[in-house]
């Protein structure tokens, strides 16, 4: 510890000599020092220059010595200091700062720093000033001037700026399965960086954590970068970023931001879409298209667009497992080669497939009869040829024709219709080669021929037998074209022949039935017999007797054929088992015989 020096004081006082002599200096050291005292008489030789000369010259000696001997003097009698003595500061916002002494008398004071200042308060030992506008680290130096000397402390500002924006991004935003991606979070403005951990988030796992104490905060950005492998099952998980500004150390409190969600989307997507179509489509007929897609991810996901030329198709999509497809109906307007093609895409992906199809013109073939509805005996002329839009002319062919036509010629048959060819179908069949390809159609067409009402035994019995008590109804079925309209009379009144009867005596007689159509009428009398039920009993206990006896005459023939092949097996298979007895016995002979023979050979060995 330096030892403590008394403060030199300086004394002038006047001598015994004559005013104009001058002045008598002296200097005394306080304390316990010595006393010295130089005088000047005005009787001495001295001249009066030399006398003031030394006097100068012994002053400046003691001060010398008095600061060589004590140069802590003037730093222990006063002290400097500022408040606060730790200055953390928002970036952009004010701070007040006081600076004070225990000098009692201080002299100049105030503070020194570049940044924009305005003294707001003063006392005798104290200045305070308010700093605006704070924007980056700094130091600060408050000083006092107290007897000449001047003393100052300083003040380290510190600026930060918590995390308000933390940014995160996914890069790319969709990743095909085994590629890797990037996750980047970084904070535009944070300060200090020192203080700033990172942390990357897949939902509520923590990925990776950073922070940048270590590290030279100039060549430093805040940012944490890390690379992860895209799998099937990170597609749609969330990713977060999580930022801590951590002050404590500096007086301050802990901050903390958070990025908002992404979310990272997977796909597979490696194969083209496959047109399933007819490579060859009728014009202005429906056909089914089916755009397909196979090995892709999230199948459900992707979508379609078809065209015919330019025209886009209506789609329906499905998807099953890893595979997707669109169907849609295409209806060809005009002959010729067209371009259909399918679109298929799922996220940045789209990929794209032509397929060339063949539109051709191709009606049926025109059917014709001279007469659709001739009577029964009449000519007609049935002519089967190719519709006028199919290019080039087909080949026809007519059911029924003697000869096929010439190219381009129509097939044509003559004929006299008669009442069984009522219903008769002819078809008329075309053929055309298309691109390679032979293509068929056929026209259908019925004829109906037209006759007058028949009633014939088949249809119509004239002798009819009822069972008395049973129900019955009259039957007569007419025949003719148009279908005739049957009306049957019993003593004069309409029979219903729609309500079944039940059999009585008094439905014996003999009925009259007319059947009439367009063309003309035909009538037919029937006989009804009523049987009693003893006589109707009688008839069936006969046929029945007789089918029993019936079925019993073949079985008993059948029986007597059957029995001798039975016979005959039983006898034949006898005879096997005896047959296979002998070959037994004539094998047991002979291995006998072989072993009597090596036992012979043996023994004479």
């Amino acid at each position: 510890m330096a030892t403590r020096c008394p403060r030199p004081s300086l004394r002038w006082t006047r001598g015994p000599f004559p005013a104009r002599a001058g002045l008598v200096a002296g200097i005394h050291a306080g304390g316990s020092g010595p006393h010295t005292r130089i005088g000047t008489h005005l009787s001495s030789a001295l001249p009066l220059a030399f006398l003031i000369r030394m006097k100068t010259l012994l002053f400046g000696v003691w001060a010398l010595l008095a600061l060589i001997l004590c140069p802590g003097v003037p730093e222990e009698l006063f002290e400097v200091s500022v408040w606060p003595n730790q200055a953390l500061v928002e970036f952009g916002q004010s701070l007040v700062v006081n600076c004070s002494t225990t000098c009692p008398d201080p002299g100049p004071s105030g503070i020194e720093t570049f940044l924009k200042k305005t003294q707001v308060g003063k006392g005798p030992q104290w200045k305070e000033f308010l700093l605006e506008d704070v924007t980056e680290n700094s130091i600060l130096q408050c000083f006092f001037s107290c007897a000449g000397i001047q003393k100052d402390t300083s003040l380290g500002i510190t600026v930060y700026q918590p995390p308000k924006q933390v940014i995160l991004e996914l890069q790319p935003p969709w990743v095909a399965v085994d590629e890797p991606f990037t996750v980047k979070c970084h904070v535009p403005s944070v300060a200090p960086l020192e203080s700033l951990t990172l942390a990357l988030l897949q939902g509520n796992q923590e990925l990776h954590r950073k922070n940048f104490m270590s590290l030279a905060v100039a060549s430093q950005r805040a940012e944490v970068i890390i690379s992860v492998r895209a799998q099937k099952e990170n597609d749609r998980c969330n990713f977060s970023c999580h930022a801590e500004l951590d002050l404590s150390l500096q007086g301050g409190r802990l901050f903390q931001g958070s990025s908002p969600i992404k979310i990272v989307r997977i796909f597979e997507f490696s194969q083209s879409p496959h047109i399933w179509v007819s490579s060859l489509l009728e014009v202005g007929m429906a056909e089914t298209v089916s755009c397909e897609v196979a090995r892709v991810f999230p199948a459900k996901e992707v979508m379609f667009h078809m065209f015919l030329e330019d025209q886009e198709l209506s789609s329906f999509l499905s998807w099953e497992g890893d595979t997707a497809w669109a169907n849609a109906t295409i209806r060809a307007m005009e002959a010729g080669d067209q371009e259909l093609s399918c679109l298929a895409s799922l996220g940045p992906m789209e990929q794209k497939t032509r397929k060339l199809v063949h539109s051709y013109s191709f009606p049926p073939p025109i059917l014709e009869l001279k007469e659709s509805y001739p009577l029964a005996g009449t000519n007609i002329n049935v002519t089967c040829s190719g519709n006028v839009l199919t290019s080039p002319s087909p080949t026809l062919r007519l059911q029924g024709a003697p000869d096929l036509p010439a190219p381009g010629e129509p097939a044509w048959l003559l004929l006299t219709a008669r009442e069984e060819d009522d219903g008769r179908n002819f078809s008329c069949e075309a053929s055309l080669e298309v691109q390679g390809q032979r293509l068929m159609k056929t026209t259908v067409i019925q004829l109906h021929v037209l006759y007058k009402p028949r009633l014939e035994e088949s249809s119509c019995p004239g002798k009819q037998t009822w069972l008395e008590g049973m129900e019955h109804t009259l039957a007569c079925v007419p025949k003719g074209n148009p279908a005739p309209a049957l009306v049957c009379t019993w003593n004069g009144v309409v029979f219903d022949l729609e309500v079944p009867q039940k059999a009585t005596q008094n439905h014996t007689g003999t009925y009259c039935c007319t059947a009439t159509n367009q063309l003309g009428s035909v009538s037919k009398d029937i006989a009804v017999i009523v049987q009693g039920l003893d006589e109707g009993i009688s008839s069936t206990l006969f046929v029945i007797i007789t089918v029993a006896l019936g079925v019993g005459v073949i079985t008993i023939a059948l029986y007597l054929s059957y029995r001798p092949c039975k016979v005959d097996r039983r006898k034949l298979l006898y005879r096997q088992k005896e047959e296979d007895k002998e070959e037994e016995s004539q094998f047991a002979v002979q291995e006998e015989k072989s072993a009597t023979h090596i036992i012979d050979s043996y023994l004479i060995e």
